[in-house]
């Protein structure tokens, strides 16, 4: 992994059936680099690399803690980490940071589902440290509620907690309708759930640019519409069929693209966009660079048309 480091394991916590914690620490002891609530790492996971966010305010960490759903579908990297001990090593990168808490925000409505916690964590943490108005509403299932202790310490009467859907809906519907002028609401889970969220906001008037979302699961993406993309530096144009990628398109032609996930999180493939519509389909990229256009992930994005160019 470029830039990235070696970490060990200080120490690990079950959250809940199926959900352990990880705190993850310098070999030597030395300070790790501070970074903006709601970042994650990239971890390297056997042969695969997975993005899981840091649950710390990111202000002087001794230790970078991440929270892992076990998931015996999601590909190997949940069990790898399950696996560990302390005392074991992972490579990570340098924190990244796609979910941040807005400067001009008044307040911020913040709203989880499940694993997706684990972000709002950091995010709360960071506004009752500098004492922010701030207010989160969780969702979770069967009683399986990770972090919901540390929640109810922090936030008090600003926890706002919704152990089944109906709850859950009625909630929601009335934060999104009793928030002062400037609320900025930033949503993490399942993508349905961050979708009905991000549906419910609009549907009530939000403007689309004081809402945030980051999504956490390993949804199959449909195979999308064929497409061509023209690459404007060579002049070649190059086909994309339904169920290719644009970066494995690109990648079939000899082209090489920067890449880590694969999965539209970790921002690394991102290129440039000269002509068309990108069909945004990642998790990576803020409000105001989806609206402009300007940029795709091409491991998960397509062009809305027939035809996207590219700055290659």
């Amino acid at each position: 992994m470029r830039q990235g480091f070696t970490l060990v394991v200080q120490s690990t916590r079950d959250e809940a059936p199926g959900v352990r914690s990880l705190a993850l620490a310098s070999p030597d002891g030395s300070p790790l680099p501070e970074f903006v609530p709601g970042s994650h790492l990239l971890v390297e996971c056997g042969n695969k690399v997975n993005a899981y966010s840091l649950t710390a305010s990111g202000t002087v960490p001794s230790a970078y803690t991440i929270t892992v759903l076990l998931q015996d579908d999601g590909g190997g990297g949940s069990r790898f980490l399950h696996g560990l001990h302390p005392g074991d090593r992972v490579r990570v990168s340098r924190p990244r940071n796609g979910f941040s808490p807005q400067a001009t925000a008044t307040r911020h409505l913040l709203i989880a589902g499940g694993i997706g916690v684990t972000p709002v964590l950091s995010h709360a943490r960071a506004a009752a440290m500098w004492r922010q108005p701030f207010s989160v509403l969780y969702g979770y299932r069967h009683r399986i509620a990770p972090h919901v202790q540390e929640l109810r310490e922090l936030c008090g009467g600003r926890l706002i907690e919704c152990p089944d859907r109906p709850v859950f809906v009625r909630q929601l519907s009335a934060a999104l309708t009793h928030q002062p002028l400037g609320t900025h609401l930033y949503v993490c889970g399942g993508t349905s759930f961050v979708e009905s969220v991000i549906g419910a906001a609009r549907g009530f008037g939000w403007p689309e640019e004081r809402l945030h979302r980051e999504v956490f699961d390993n949804a199959v993406l449909e195979p999308g519409q064929p497409f061509t993309v023209h690459l404007e530096r060579s002049g070649r144009t190059v086909p994309v069929p339904a169920g290719m990628s644009l970066l494995e398109a690109l990648e079939d032609e000899g082209l090489e693209i920067p890449n880590l996930c694969r999965q539209g999180v970790c921002g690394e493939c991102r290129l440039t966009v000269t002509s068309g519509v990108p069909l945004h389909r990642d998790s990576y990229l803020p409000a105001a660079a989806r609206s402009s256009n300007s940029v795709i992930m091409p491991c998960v994005s397509r062009a809305a048309g027939e035809r996207i160019g590219v700055d290659l």
